[in-house]
């Protein structure tokens, strides 16, 4: 890459979105640590951790289940996402407008950030239980789906407006608010699983193993969690970003590939650690007499983690929710709002953040989406990791299979058929599967993602012959 374009894309932002990283602007694998670990150790831990608890699990499929399903994620960032985004050094968007044409990759951008959009809403929902506590405001329950009272609904509105301005303000924002408050929210995380262990009387670790036992019925409207599910879906949780090769974007900065194991870092402390102490969390509030009454009426008690963290560490769990809450919407908002802006490019980037953050804000209105997380979070991975399954295939079996590597770029294609035929069958047929067998989606993401793969190499070799 010449000089010339190093100094074009300074001075259009620095971000090269649509040119190769330069040798001069790449960085070791310790930078990924401390970014991974911020941004898994967030508002998501706190819902999810008691999620688990309300599936069912027992302490053999949650411990070793997660212990399995979050090196299954590391080694799919290490071998398929970092080993292909440095060899190209291109964002995941560029790669896919190569490959696709840039009418297809309109499509995926619009339920990139529409997803995005969904995902940020749970997580203003997660805020706005620490800062109702002070008003006294009433609970979302697990099974809730519309606003509980005005409440609510005035302190979700505050909430999603404050994120959306600071992220319209840009990434410089976005990155420097995240880096000052992950370690209070890793500290946090740590406070709340070691207090509630005394809460809960743990004294060795037959006690620790004995909250889960050998699980149980899930709660009402819950879906039964085997050890596989456990598996499975924490390896999926973030399939976008690995399978699905969101995570291109970051890696294109790495020196080498093996900068991939920073991931980690985010999957042991935030997907790991802060689930579990999340969980005890939740295990100390099944034990008061509020969660009793729900259960002795056949209810599901609510999952609410701002009570939960204030329980165990006073203000500093109001605190530290709040901000978790923040570190994951904020960044979200700002994809999805660039995702928005690849559909409407005369909108400043600050315009369509803050398109983004309203769509989000008003996501975060309805607790369903942050109750129903377990589920949301394995059909987002769904939806969009067989795109990464495209580049996948490509990259290593373009020349075995006998076709045009970055077809589109190549042919001056807007609309790859082939892209599309090899996607929507993959998702048609799965997705099929899971509702009429009752299957759980994380289960066909896998299968899902190999048929688009192969289609996608048999469509290309039939297409680019003709």
């Amino acid at each position: 890459m010449s000089d010339t374009s190093v100094v074009i894309e300074e001075v259009g932002g620095g971000e090269f979105e649509r040119t190769p990283v330069p040798q001069s602007k790449l960085k070791g694998w310790k930078n990924f640590i401390g970014m991974y670990a911020g941004e898994h150790a967030a508002g998501t831990e706190f819902m999810i951790g008691p999620l688990f608890l309300t599936a069912g699990v027992s302490a053999f499929d949650l411990i070793i289940g997660l212990l399995i399903g979050n090196l299954l994620a590391v080694l799919s960032w290490r071998f398929l996402t970092a080993e292909i985004a440095v060899k190209n050094r291109l964002t995941l968007y560029y790669q896919l407008e190569k490959i696709c044409g840039k009418k297809l990759v309109t499509g995926y951008n619009l339920a990139n950030g529409i997803l995005f959009c969904f995902l940020a809403g749970s997580m203003i929902t997660v805020s706005a239980t620490a800062v109702g506590i002070p008003f006294d405001m009433p609970m979302p329950k697990l099974d809730d789906t519309l606003p509980n009272g005005m409440t609510w609904i005035i302190i979700v509105i505050i909430i999603g407006a404050v994120i959306s301005i600071i992220a319209a303000r840009g990434y410089d924002t976005v990155t420097k608010a995240a880096n000052w408050m992950s370690p209070v929210i890793v500290l946090a995380f740590v406070a709340c699983g070691i207090v509630a262990l005394g809460q809960l009387g743990v004294g060795s670790f037959s006690d620790f193993w004995d909250i889960w036992g050998d699980g149980g019925e899930p709660f009402p409207g819950q879906t039964k969690f085997t050890f596989w599910h456990v598996v499975i879906w924490s390896w999926f949780a973030n399939g976008a970003m690995h399978i699905g090769m969101s995570d291109l974007s970051v890696f294109r900065f790495a020196k080498k590939a093996k900068a991939g194991w920073a991931t980690a870092a985010g999957m042991y402390v935030g997907h790991y650690m802060a689930w579990i102490a999340a969980a005890l969390l939740y295990a100390v509030y099944l034990k008061s007499p509020e969660a009793l009454s729900f259960l002795s009426e056949g209810k599901a008690p609510p999952v609410a983690p701002g009570p939960m963290a204030y329980n165990a560490i006073g203000v500093f769990g109001i605190i530290a929710v709040v901000l978790a809450g923040w570190t994951t919407a904020n960044p979200t908002i700002y994809r999805a709002g660039l995702a928005f802006q690849a559909i409407l490019p005369k909108l400043s980037t600050a315009k369509v953040t803050i398109l983004a953050g309203t769509v989000a804000t008003i996501a975060g209105l309805f607790p369903a989406f942050a109750m129903k997380l377990l589920g949301f979070v394995a059909l987002y991975g769904f939806i969009l990791a067989p795109f990464g399954a495209i580049i996948v295939f490509e990259h290593f079996y373009h020349k075995k299979a006998g076709i045009i590597k970055n077809y589109a770029e190549h042919a001056n294609l807007a609309f790859n058929k082939s892209v599309f035929l090899a996607w929507a069958i993959s998702f048609g047929l799965f997705y099929f599967i899971s509702i009429q067998f009752d299957v759980f989606l994380s289960f066909v993401t896998l299968p899902a993602w190999l048929l688009c793969g192969v289609l996608f190499l048999v469509f290309s070799k039939y297409f680019q012959k003709r």
